[in-house]
């Protein structure tokens, strides 16, 4: 079971850490995604089993980060210079095989954390 955390309001320009948690992640390649009402659920940010390979898409380049820590099997996003366009759910996903930023890729789904960029 995968339990996001970390989701909140913020203003725009503002940071936040999204926290991804659940038993065994440190064996498995994780994703985050978002969505907003009315709009397809899009990659935002992965990383492999290993911790080598992460991607990230176009549109949070230089500003979100991911990594994991894998004696506390949690993968966290580190989210600066939010802007209001960066405003969705976001979801955790998880997969012993699938990766990349394609939600096809991934069977483990967490439940979500509402993140709201805002003044």
């Amino acid at each position: 079971q995968l339990v996001e955390s970390g989701g909140g309001l913020v203003q725009p320009g503002g940071s936040l850490r999204l926290t991804c948690a659940a038993s065994e992640l440190r064996y498995y390649h994780v994703s985050w995604f978002r969505q907003t009402p009315g709009a397809e659920r899009e990659g935002v940010s992965c990383i492999s089993k290993d911790s080598g390979v992460t991607e990230y898409a176009d549109s949070v380049k230089g500003r979100f980060r991911i990594s994991r820590n894998k004696a506390n099997n949690t993968v966290t996003l580190q989210m600066n210079d939010l802007k209001s366009e960066d405003t969705g759910v976001y979801y955790c996903a998880a997969d012993d095989s699938g990766f990349g930023l394609e939600r096809r890729s991934y069977y483990y789904w967490g439940r979500g954390t509402q993140v709201t960029v805002s003044s």
